[in-house]
């Protein structure tokens, strides 16, 4: 599905948009009047964690889950868990941070990378240094892997470095996996719907 069939949250549809009508994440850092989607903007990304906004769409996250969308094998894992009736808790942290239901599952559509299986970063995420262990799985030719999910988490943590915003999330309520992220689309619409009637 072309991006820009993909229905838009409010909130993103407000995001300033780069030179292709792509909404622009709240995160991205800009250079020259281009935003540079591959990479994360440190002090964006810190009031993010702060101020429980969504890195998509820069607006208040309400107390209670966050989701994020995971790719390979931790997505697999989740959904074992919670299928299972089993806890999971990674305690790896991650430089990714969280976003609103429908922030999330927009953005698990319209990013090239997140939607696809076979999709490959063009780009590296590391920028003058080599990768360490929170960013090898961001360099250029990393694949995201075989499965994909929106997760919900009942909650985040979060610690600020001078280098990095590193995430952390825990308990996962919800696991909407896809092959492809255009099986997300009812879901999306579902969650548009409930956003109007509120």
């Amino acid at each position: 599905m072309r991006f820009d069939a993909v229905p838009k949250p409010p909130a993103v549809a407000d995001r300033p948009r780069d030179e292709r009508g792509y909404p622009v994440p709240a995160i991205t850092p800009w250079e020259d009047g281009r935003p540079q989607f591959a990479l994360t903007d440190h002090d964006r990304s810190a009031a993010c964690a702060r101020e429980r906004l969504c890195s998509v769409c820069n607006t208040l996250m309400p107390r209670g889950p966050v989701w994020r969308v995971v790719g390979g094998a931790e997505a697999v894992a989740i959904g074992e868990a919670l299928a299972a009736g089993r806890p999971y808790r990674n305690m790896a942290p991650t430089t990714e941070g969280p976003g609103h239901r429908a922030c999330m599952l927009y953005a698990a559509m319209v990013c090239p990378y997140l939607a696809r299986s076979n999709a490959r970063r063009r780009v590296s995420a590391v920028q003058g240094g080599t990768p360490d262990d929170l960013t090898a799985h961001v360099v250029r030719g990393a694949a995201r892997g075989d499965a994909g999910a929106v997760v919900g988490f009942d909650e985040y943590e979060f610690a600020i470095t001078p280098t990095k915003v590193l995430f952390r999330f825990l308990d996962p309520v919800e696991w909407l996996p896809h092959d492809d992220a255009d099986q997300q689309l009812p879901n999306l619409v579902q969650e548009l719907e409930r956003i109007a009637q509120r």
